[in-house]
């Protein structure tokens, strides 16, 4: 069944005239869901109008399977869709505020060597109302409200490639941005992409104001071809093609994801390759000891290790961070514990 969510307050303000409801009635429903509520929990619609809603929408997108609370106060969400499938997000707390790690697919067909992701495939894209139920449910499960948010930032960096969805991705973004809504502005918004260059490119025609975060993880094509396969659809010449281009439309600075793994793609030759293809570009790089995905056999490299990367990247002028660790003893890492829980329930 569809979900309201998926719609905007004037599409919700035709849905209330064609059941034979007051065009008031769907700023009553639109603030209810808003706030996370299911249908049947918003207090002032009638019993009546409820049960009509019902007949065409569901009560919920989603609802709360696991939630797991990290020593360090990340917090991980595993939800069920009304189709029974599982999906799942963190919330991690910064000095600048809470940002929350939503999906957009269940599962990914990407096949990085390094993501639990992956490992079952792609069961269906999420549409933009299910993307944005995440930020709803736990806006309201932190205490938050439309006029105080406890989601602050997003990132699109949980099960599944953002630019593989790409039609609900960027309604996601419209209706979560939204003046009506929860309106969280789209400069606090980050999508991460494995490198999907064509759909870079038609994204920079939006002219958006989301951060472009590459999840690039080597500094050469055939060090990428081993560990990341949509590499052998797209060069690294290619999306650094398609990255200067979304520059140069928005004028973002663009954001690197590197995961450092060990023995693979951390060491100060790789360092200074990914200088070469960085320098000259407004970037910044963001260096991740690799959390382990048991099922993928790959060790991350030690924090030691990683700040040298970093200081020889800083060296060469490139703006570089470590990533701080956060939710590794709640399987924080993307895919984890979705990947645990299907494999218990099998």
């Amino acid at each position: 069944m569809n979900n309201l969510l998926n719609y905007t307050l004037p599409e919700i303000e035709e849905i209330c005239l064609r059941l034979g409801e007051k065009k008031f009635r769907a700023k009553q429903l639109f603030e209810g869901i808003y706030q996370g509520k299911a249908i049947s929990e918003i207090s002032n619609i009638s019993k009546e109008f409820k049960e009509k809603l019902l007949t065409e929408f569901v009560d919920t997108p989603i609802k709360l399977h696991t939630k797991l609370v990290g020593k360090d106060g990340t917090i991980k969400y595993v939800y069920q869709l009304a189709d029974g499938n599982i999906i799942e997000g963190v919330l991690m707390s910064y000095s600048y505020g809470n940002t929350l790690c939503v999906s957009t697919q269940v599962g990914c067909r990407m096949g990085c060597k390094f993501c639990a992701s992956t490992l079952g495939g792609l069961i269906r894209n999420l549409s933009a109302g299910e993307i944005l139920a995440q930020v709803l449910f736990v806006n309201r499960d932190n205490g938050g409200d439309l006029k105080n948010r406890k989601v602050t930032n997003i990132v699109l960096m949980g099960s599944g490639e953002p630019l593989d969805n790409y039609d609900n991705v960027i309604k996601f973004f419209s209706l979560v941005s939204s003046e009506n809504g929860i309106n969280i502005s789209q400069r606090n918004i980050s999508l991460s992409t494995c490198g999907l260059a064509d759909k870079i490119k038609e994204m920079a025609e939006l002219n958006l104001q989301i951060t472009l975060t590459i999840s690039l993880h080597a500094p050469n094509d055939q060090m990428r071809k081993e560990i990341m396969p949509i590499a052998n659809k797209y060069s690294i010449e290619k999306l650094m093609e398609a990255v200067k281009y979304y520059f140069n439309k928005t004028k973002r600075r663009i954001v690197f994801e590197y995961s450092l793994i060990s023995g693979k793609n951390d060491t100060f030759a790789c360092a200074d390759e990914l200088f070469n293809l960085l320098k000259g570009l407004s970037c910044h790089v963001n260096l991740i000891p690799l959390n382990e995905v048991k099922e993928r056999g790959m060790q991350g490299t030690n924090r030691k290790k990683a700040y040298a990367f970093m200081a020889r990247l800083e060296k060469n002028g490139i703006s570089s961070t470590v990533r701080r660790t956060m939710g590794a003893d709640i399987e924080g890492a993307c895919g984890q514990l979705r990947a645990k829980i299907l494999k218990d329930e099998n």
